[in-house]
């Protein structure tokens, strides 16, 4: 039955595309998980929730059945423009490889074309497949970079992640408010001030 609201209806479709045989066995964990950790996973608002645990964590970590540098070449275009290009702003939602908790924040992404852009949607489409994977934020900045360099031969490179790690919000030091910020660069970015002073002063505002 399809989502109605106010009598109109939702063009909304749940779609599912996990793998039974994955879900099952993640499930199974899960349940035994949740009964040592001394709950009882039988009464009502637990019944389900190993499965929509497994489902969750195919959907979070689905970066590994995608081909970051394949996406890339997949919109691989020639044009004549040597000015830098700037995504700004791209929402990463990844998980901590340490205490497989969240951290949410943002990429900014610039290059300076070499002959070839691509596709504004494929830089982001780069930061997803990456950060939907077992993550540490400095390896998830350097992974962009790299993808990048490596598919549009571009004359440069920067890569800035700013995020808040929840692992340190909700654990441990419980710092509700900090903000870790990584950065890479390559080419003319790395090399000349001037090219990375103007790209984070266009990131800044």
């Amino acid at each position: 039955m399809e989502d109605c609201y106010n009598g109109i209806q939702s063009s909304y479709k749940r779609i599912d595309k996990f793998d039974n045989t994955i879900t099952q066995k993640i499930s199974e964990h899960y349940l035994e998980i949740i009964k040592l950790l001394g709950e009882d996973p039988s009464r009502e608002g637990l019944v389900k929730t190993p499965v929509r645990i497994a489902k969750a964590m195919q959907y979070l970590l689905q970066g590994y059945d995608e081909d970051p540098e394949a996406i890339i070449r997949k919109a691989i275009f020639k044009e004549d423009y040597r000015q830098m290009v700037i995504v700004k702003d791209i929402e990463i939602f990844s998980l901590c490889e340490h205490h497989m908790l969240p951290f949410i924040g943002k990429a900014h992404v610039a290059y300076i074309p070499n002959g070839y852009i691509t596709g504004l949607s494929k830089i982001a489409r780069v930061v997803d497949a990456f950060a939907r994977r077992l993550q540490v934020q400095e390896r998830l900045t350097t992974q962009i970079k790299d993808c990048i360099q490596n598919t549009l031969n571009p004359l440069g490179v920067a890569v800035v992640i700013e995020a808040q790690h929840l692992c340190m919000q909700m654990r441990g030091v419980q710092k509700q408010h900090s903000i870790t910020t990584t950065s890479d660069f390559t080419g003319a970015f790395e090399k000349r001030q001037a090219t990375r002073d103007e790209f984070i002063k266009l990131i800044s505002h």
